[in-house]
């Protein structure tokens, strides 16, 4: 146990697997008698969790590493972790401002160095970065608690896709999933802890349990649905293979399974899904659409798309706002393309220039909101219950099972967070970010 009481303050960049392995870091951190302070405010140690997944995610990390040394002062230890070094150890060899740098596979350890590297009279940095290529097992994380009202698992990380535009397989290496039994024990041990709703998620959730013996992510469902005090799942987003008539029938027998799915599209024209590698095409990815729109009721799909991807002409472009028009989304996550360096698309020629890519991107997102406002109208004046994740004293907001993003007043009622209540959809805003909603009886 640390004799002095330290203060350490935390920072995740990027995805839901980091925001879970940020707190995972945390809690050891806790064990070893830390205090958990604010980046903002001084501190003994300031730990980041960086993203690698486009040029600007180094920026920010960077960004994010050199604010924690102004913010600290020399004294301060500055340790950094995660994709953005793990990708590139010799980049992180150069960042002045660390004093102690850890992979991916390493993060486990952070917690125990770092209080070595504050008790030691000596300030050498050290870098703990292990090949991850060829790795077969997944790191022993496990968390007792989460710092919102839902609970983040992760169940698996690598990837073993090999998308054109995409570094992770390189900073996550290959699909490694935690033993069913783990994730039930873990999923089990949050809900002791109060929580009502856990998200599981991993670098390539659909692929969970390729590694593995008799498991994958439908059985995994299955077994996870039947916990006692567990009210909600999700699912991170999935890759639309995993979807089929067989396992959406199974899957809706699992009732505290939220009928919510985000699947990752990428592009609406089969020519540029065919550059980007992956695995699907616009055929197959509607057949999984209207799958679980036929079998699944009040359902809603959510997407991502990247917009100006090399070779993307306006032809291709405007079969993508077709497409997502066809699907009915109610949420899509736009992202204009953007190199990464060490990347197959990065060396591609026909490169779009930022200006077709941004008009591109809002043009897109007109048509979001417009199909956005026709999904939620099927939902006006229906009933849902939503999971309160935040109130303010006069109104209280979240999300129903089917992700509709809801607010309704308070009315006076005791409601609280992580209170699961039934309200009524009434009334949509221009802008759609949101639906207002009417509290029923508590």
């Amino acid at each position: 146990m640390a004799q002095k009481k330290y203060k350490a303050a935390f920072i995740t960049l990027g995805c839901r697997v980091n925001q879970y392995e940020t707190r995972a870091v945390k809690e050891a951190f806790e064990k070893l008698g830390f205090e958990t302070g604010e980046f903002d405010e001084k501190c003994d140690v300031y730990v980041i969790n960086t993203c690698t997944v486009t040029s600007e995610s180094d920026r920010k990390s960077m960004q994010m590493i050199r604010r924690a040394r102004n913010n600290g002062g020399k004294n301060a230890v500055v340790a950094v972790m995660g994709c953005m070094v793990q990708a590139n150890p010799e980049k992180a060899q150069k960042i002045e401002e660390a004093d102690i740098i850890f992979g991916n596979k390493d993060k486990t350890e952070c917690a125990n160095k770092v209080l070595a590297l504050i008790k030691s009279k000596k300030r050498e940095k050290t870098t703990h970065i292990s090949d991850i290529s060829d790795e077969k097992q997944i790191d022993k994380m496990k968390i007792t608690g989460s710092d919102i009202t839902k609970a983040f698992v992760k169940i698996c990380d690598g990837c073993n896709n090999n998308c054109a535009y995409c570094i992770i397989p390189k900073a996550r290496g290959k699909v490694r999933s935690k033993l069913v039994s783990e994730v039930r024990d873990e999923v089990e041990g949050l809900c002791e802890k109060g929580f009502k709703e856990v998200v599981l998620t991993g670098i390539e959730t659909a692929a969970y349990g390729k590694d593995l013996k008799d498991a994958d992510l439908v059985s995994l469902v299955e077994n996870i649905n039947s916990c006692e005090k567990l009210e909600r799942i999700r699912l991170a987003s999935l890759e639309p293979t995993v979807i089929t008539e067989n396992s959406v029938k199974r899957l809706k027998n699992c009732e505290k399974l939220m009928p919510h799915y985000h699947l990752s599209l990428q592009s609406g024209s089969d020519e540029v899904l065919k550059k980007m590698r992956r695995k699907y095409n616009t055929k197959m990815f509607y057949d999984v659409v209207k799958t679980l729109y036929d079998n699944i009721c009040a359902v809603t799909l959510t997407t991502d798309i990247i917009v100006g991807f090399p070779g993307e002409t306006e032809e291709m472009f405007k079969k993508t706002v077709q497409f997502v028009k066809k699907c009915g989304f109610l949420y899509v996550h736009i992202f204009p393309y953007s190199d990464r360096k060490g990347t197959a698309s990065s060396e591609m020629k026909e490169k779009i220039d930022a200006q077709t890519k941004h008009k591109r991107a809002r043009i897109l997102k007109k048509i979001m909101i417009e199909t956005r406002k026709e999904t939620l109208n099927k939902f006006l004046n229906t009933e849902r219950e939503v999971l309160v994740e935040k109130t303010d004293g006069k109104y209280a907001y979240g999300h129903t099972d089917n992700f509709i993003e809801t607010q309704f007043e308070l009315s006076g009622k005791d409601i609280k967070e992580n209170d699961i209540v039934k309200v009524k959809l009434v009334d949509i805003p221009e802008n759609a970010d949101f639906v207002n909603a009417k509290l029923l009886e508590v």
